[in-house]
């Protein structure tokens, strides 16, 4: 898993880049994140949302039938039908100025391609947090690819199936969401540079748990809270 990590910010050091100037550009147009992802890939959107350290500016979307605990298998049909994604979305709001990320491994059913369709068609840039290698051998259920649709692509190179070990036969250790969690960290690594040399403010979370940490957190929520209701 380690010497997988390595391999994940090697390939995509070019793409981090790419990805923290529209970042950056959506925090200074005072525009939002929109963190989007189904199943297992929702450990995801969870990472980016209200996190010590985050970004305010996260607006997480998604549907209680897409969560494997409210249903396994209606989770897994959730995210295969077509329809959903608009549904969602049009509940959400989507302008130019936000940046919509998907993430999906498999990038291939009709939810995350269809979220990114339509953020697309909407004029909003689309960071796919996907494997190029799963999508390639899995059947294409919307047509194309959530890597096809994306403005960037963070390669997470989780190969097919997503288990690990034994290394001649995997059948378990699933590094998705290690995978994924480490793209997005390394993303805030770079934002906070880019951030600092351009003299941008990040509206940043502070944790709930320590000392004048509330307090901290309490003009974020004032200037967020309309505009992101999971921040009730």
């Amino acid at each position: 898993m380690r010497t997988h990590l390595t391999r994940v910010e090697q390939h995509n050091a070019a793409a981090l880049d790419d990805v923290a100037e529209l970042v950056l550009a959506a925090v200074q147009a005072d525009g939002l994140l929109l963190t989007a992802g189904a199943g297992h890939s929702l450990a995801a959107v969870a990472e980016t949302f209200y996190r010590a350290g985050g970004l305010a500016c996260v607006r997480p979307i998604y549907h209680p039938e897409l969560l494997p605990m409210h249903g396994a298998i209606s989770s897994t049909s959730a995210e295969r039908r077509s329809g959903l994604a608009g549904e969602v979305l049009r509940e959400a709001g989507l302008a130019p100025h936000d940046v919509l990320f998907v993430f999906s491994t498999s990038g291939v059913n009709y939810y995350p391609v269809e979220l990114a369709q339509e953020a697309a068609d909407a004029g909003c840039p689309v960071v796919a947090v996907t494997s190029v290698s799963s999508s390639s051998q899995a059947p294409r259920r919307a047509g194309v690819t959530l890597a096809e649709v994306a403005t960037v692509v963070l390669d997470n190179l989780v190969p097919p199936g997503d288990s690990t070990y034994p290394v001649d036969a995997p059948v378990t250790a699933a590094i998705s969401t290690v995978a994924t969690t480490f793209l997005w960290n390394l993303l805030m690594v770079r934002l906070i540079d880019k951030a600092t040399e351009t003299g941008v403010q990040l509206p940043l979370w502070r944790s709930a748990n320590v000392e004048g940490g509330d307090a901290a957190n309490a003009d974020l929520l004032k200037h967020y809270q309309t505009r992101v209701p999971q921040l009730g």
